[in-house]
C-alpha cells in the first residue's frame, strides 16, 4: 500500500555554521536514514563558509582580498557563483548592493576587528568605486581580477547561498518537500505532508526581544530579511545598523526597520533585502516595482509599525500568490 502522510516521520536536522545555525525540516518514512543527509548538509554549508568567510583568514574570499589589483586569482566554483550574483545585483540596484564594503564593516567593528576610529575616517573619506565596475569575472576559467583595491564582504549574500546549497543536498537525496534555513534566511520547497505550505514568521523589529510580527507561508520560494534591530552600535544618542551604505562607507543613517524579500532563490532574496534597505522605503519601493521584486517593508512611525507590500505575490488572486500567503500583523 502507498504511504500516507500519517506514515511519515518528522526529521529536524541542524548544526553550526557561519556564526549561527543551519536547519532542515522534512518528513520521510521512519526507516529513512538521515545520517548521510545530515553529513552532506553540514559539509555543504562548511564549504560555503570556508570559501566566503571574512572571519577565517585562510578562506578563499580573504585570499582574493589579499591579492593585488590586476592579478588574476583562481577561485572555487561556489565563490564564483556568488560573486557573479553579487555583481549582477550590484549593477541592477545601481550600487545599493555592493560587496566592496569590507573595510567599512571592519572599521565600524561589525567584522572580526574592533572599532577603529582611524579606519572609520579612512572609510568615510575614500572615493567610492562601485564594486561591479571593479571586479572582472572569468566564469569559464574560474578566476577573478580586481582593477582597483577593494575589500570584499559577502555577509549579505553568503547565508542565502548556504540555504540554496542545503536545498541542493535535499534534492540530491530525493527530498522534494522541506524547509531549509540559516538564521533568518529560509527556503521552502514543496509542501508539508498535509498539503499545506511552509509557515515562517517575520520578526518584529524589536531591539530587545525576539517575537513574530506576521506570518508568511512558502511553497517553492525563498525569503530573507534585512533589518536594523539585531546588530548595531550606539554612537552618542544615535543607533546605527550594521548595514553599510556603500555610498558613504559607513552604517546607514536612515533606513526602514526591516525589509523582507521573497524570491526563487535564497541567495537572491538575501542580497535584494540588503539592497532595498540601503535604498530606503521610498526609493526601495520604486526599485522593487521596477525590478519585479516581492518585498515587505516595515517602518517605525509615531503610531508604531507600518507594513507595506510590493509585488505580485502579495496580490490576492494572482498566479504568484499561490506560492506565498501573507497574514495580517499579529497583535
Amino acid at each position: 500500500m502507498p504511504k500516507t502522510f500519517t506514515d511519515l516521520k518528522r526529521h529536524a536536522l541542524n548544526g553550526e555554521t557561519m556564526g549561527t545555525r543551519w536547519s532542515a525540516l522534512f518528513h520521510k518514512p521512519a526507516e529513512f536514514d538521515v545520517a548521510p543527509v545530515a553529513a552532506a548538509m553540514a559539509a555543504a554549508v562548511t564549504e560555503v563558509d570556508q570559501q566566503m568567510s571574512t572571519w577565517k583568514p585562510d578562506s578563499d574570499l580573504m585570499r582574493l582580498n589579499a591579492a593585488p589589483p590586476c592579478v588574476w586569482v583562481h577561485c572555487p566554483e561556489h565563490l564564483m557563483i556568488v560573486l557573479e550574483m553579487a555583481v549582477s545585483i550590484g549593477r541592477a540596484s545601481g550600487g545599493a548592493f555592493d560587496i566592496g564594503v569590507g573595510d567599512a564593516v571592519s572599521a565600524w567593528g561589525f567584522g572580526a576587528a574592533t572599532v577603529d576610529p582611524a579606519r572609520i575616517q579612512s572609510a568615510l573619506s575614500q572615493s567610492r568605486r562601485r564594486t561591479h565596475d571593479v571586479l572582472e569575472l572569468d566564469m569559464s576559467g574560474r578566476r577573478v581580477r580586481k582593477s582597483a583595491p577593494v575589500s570584499l564582504d559577502l555577509s549579505a549574500i553568503a547565508k542565502g547561498y548556504g540555504v540554496d546549497r542545503l536545498t541542493d543536498v535535499a534534492r540530491r537525496f530525493h527530498i522534494s518537500d522541506a524547509l531549509l534555513s540559516i538564521d533568518g534566511e529560509l527556503r521552502g520547497i514543496g509542501l508539508q505532508p498535509d498539503g499545506s505550505p511552509w509557515a515562517v514568521a517575520i520578526e518584529d523589529p524589536d531591539y530587545a526581544a525576539r517575537k513574530p510580527l506576521t506570518i508568511l507561508t512558502l511553497h517553492d520560494a525563498a525569503v530573507a530579511t534585512s533589518g536594523d534591530y539585531r546588530h548595531w552600535i550606539d554612537v552618542g544618542p544615535k543607533r546605527l545598523s550594521h548595514t553599510m551604505d556603500p555610498g558613504r562607507g559607513g552604517p546607514l543613517a536612515q533606513s526602514p526597520a526591516s525589509v523582507t524579500v521573497i524570491a526563487e532563490t535564497c541567495m537572491a532574496a538575501d542580497a535584494w533585502a540588503t539592497a532595498l534597505m540601503v535604498k530606503g522605503s521610498s526609493e526601495g519601493a520604486k526599485l522593487a516595482r521596477q525590478t519585479g521584486l516581492n518585498a515587505l517593508f516595515v517602518e517605525r512611525d509615531a503610531d508604531g509599525l507600518r507594513q507595506t507590500t510590493i509585488g505580485a505575490l502579495f496580490e490576492p488572486g494572482s498566479a504568484g500568490a499561490a506560492k506565498v500567503s501573507y497574514a495580517l500583523p499579529m497583535d
